[in-house]
């Protein structure tokens, strides 16, 4: 009776102290400015070249005129208009490629600071084509914006989860997400012809780009570098015990520094692991499949498509053309305030709940969508109903698949795998944006409105696979997650750990031991923030 107490005492205790979770200056400042010099301006540049889309082609067309002596054909100026939209995801397909050498050369931070210059190289191009005469400058501009994207959406997502506690490793990691919805909605801001969205003005939307660009710059070397890197890939015991205490605001971190140890433990050396190498580890195989399906459903479910009907089903509802502009400003603030509520609620529900029941409610709608668009000439009040499951798809997708796949990538796999895993992301990611720009025109020319149906079945297969395979990852560590797969990859972590990494047996001991020396021979510390 009296062990049994004393049992409940300890659990009560325990749970106290997963409540209590530091949101310490360091961590919050690391994040906010991670995310504003990364996801922000991958937003942004999705949405920044609608607004000047007339004036960019009027451009192209002069310049054509200038130098050629004649107007530019109707066929290659859509044709240099596609390639100017669609060139961004072929970066951000290069950028998914090459960050994980860098990842594992420089580390996280540096990646990020080091990913500046690429987004001020390319603010440069496109905000001086016009003054140049060179379309060709702004079409390079977005191919090097695309490299920037690409390393950030991988690179930030694991500096966030990397630095996070796990308690709030869901609510940190949506901050991608978050800031990718506000990046959206500045583009659409400053586009207003009141601001930047005139004739005269275009070239300033790209070059505001540089701003948030500085402020990372700026602040981010002031920051420590991701505390996991440091202990399992640098072996720098002071540094990550430095970079804990600053991001938890706490002294004694020894319980962190214990954790990720045991990770180590596991894998019984911090060795790299290549892409072809994480493809053929038997003990992450569910764990890959799972993130080639968030991620291609990220792109594949048909947001892309429902800014593609935007502007046409509000002029369909009577709104008038000068007006637009402005309620569409109304789609970037739902979707925002979408990805703040599910980074609001992720660690309280859970990371299931919310990326299969976004998919679920984007099946709905998309269906009431579907019937809305065929019959909104036969009913005066349908175009209503059209604007209302437009917005509620945005929310949809927004509290759980536009956010939650990074977060999963993060939380999948071991320090080793981490950059190879983001990688194979990454480039599923980019390849299904390119794709989804290559072929919704044709998918929407043959089936018209019924182009949506196409999009729910994906929505559908999306939940489905995700509610037989996806365990529950909230507040657990990178060992219990492993554990949750193992029994589907029908292997166990202890035979993972002889087949894997048989030959080098550096074990954490000595790590620990370094540890341990540096807690005992140092003083009491004043907390970090």
């Amino acid at each position: 009776m009296e062990n049994k107490q004393q049992s409940n005492g300890v659990m009560k205790e325990n749970n106290a102290v997963k409540k209590k979770v530091n949101w310490s200056g360091s961590l919050i400042v690391a994040s906010l400015t991670g995310a504003f010099g990364s996801s922000f301006l991958y937003g942004y540049n999705l949405s920044v070249v609608n607004a000047p889309a007339g004036y960019i082609k009027k451009f192209y067309n002069e310049t054509w005129q200038r130098r050629y002596g004649f107007s530019v054909d109707e066929g290659t100026l859509t044709l240099l208009w596609s390639i100017t939209v669609s060139i961004f995801a072929i970066g951000g397909l290069l950028g998914a490629i090459i960050v994980t050498p860098i990842v594992k050369l420089f580390g996280r931070k540096c990646t990020l600071l080091l990913n500046n210059v690429f987004a001020v190289a390319a603010a440069l191009l496109m905000s001086l084509s016009l003054l140049a005469g060179s379309f060709e400058m702004l079409i390079l501009g977005r191919i090097i914006m695309g490299v920037d994207a690409g390393i950030s959406l991988s690179a930030l997502p694991m500096y966030l989860s990397e630095i996070s506690p796990k308690e709030i490793r869901g609510s940190l990691g949506q901050v991608t997400a978050i800031f990718i919805c506000i990046g959206v909605f500045t583009g659409q801001v400053l586009g207003l012809p009141e601001i930047f969205g005139q004739e005269s003005r275009w070239p300033f939307l790209f070059g505001a780009i540089i701003v948030p660009s500085l402020i990372q710059a700026v602040i981010l070397p002031f920051l420590p570098e991701s505390p996991r890197y440091l202990l399992l890939e640098k072996h720098n015991t002071s540094k990550a015990e430095k970079a804990f205490q600053r991001f938890l605001g706490k002294d004694d971190v020894s319980h962190e520094i214990e954790e990720v140890l045991a990770e180590s433990r596991v894998q019984r050396n911090t060795k790299m692991v290549s892409i072809l190498q994480l493809l053929r580890t038997r003990a992450v195989q569910w764990q890959i499949v799972t993130v080639v399906v968030t991620m291609g459903c990220y792109q594949l479910c048909g947001l892309n498509a429902i800014w593609y009907y935007t502007n046409n089903i509000f002029s369909e509802s009577g709104i008038n053309r000068e007006t637009i502009p402005y309620v569409t400003l109304s789609t970037g603030a739902v979707e925002t305030l979408a990805a703040v509520f599910s980074g609001l609620v992720i660690e309280r529900l859970g990371r299931r709940p919310l990326l299969i029941g976004g998919f679920g409610l984007m099946i709905v709608f998309f269906s009431v969508l579907t019937v809305s668009l065929t019959l909104q000439n036969t009913v005066h009040w349908l175009p209503y109903l059209s604007i209302f499951c437009i917005l509620a798809i945005i929310a949809s997708f927004c509290i759980g698949p536009g956010g939650i796949p990074f977060v999963l990538t993060g939380e999948f796999f071991q320090q080793s795998q981490r950059p190879a895993a983001f990688m194979i992301a990454g480039t599923v990611n980019w390849l299904s944006n390119f794709a989804v720009g290559l072929l919704f025109p044709f998918i929407q020319a043959g089936l018209q409105t019924y182009c949506f149906l196409v999009f729910a079945g994906i929505c559908f297969a999306g939940a489905t696979y995700l509610f037989f395979v996806l365990p529950e990852t909230k507040n657990k560590t990178f060992h219990e997650i492993s554990q949750a797969f193992a029994k589907r990859n029908k292997v166990t972590l202890a035979m993972q750990e002889m087949k894997h990494y048989p030959e080098e047996r550096k074990s954490s001991e000595e790590q620990e031991s370094n540890f341990t020396s540096s807690v005992d021979n140092g003083k009491t510390k004043k907390p970090i923030v």
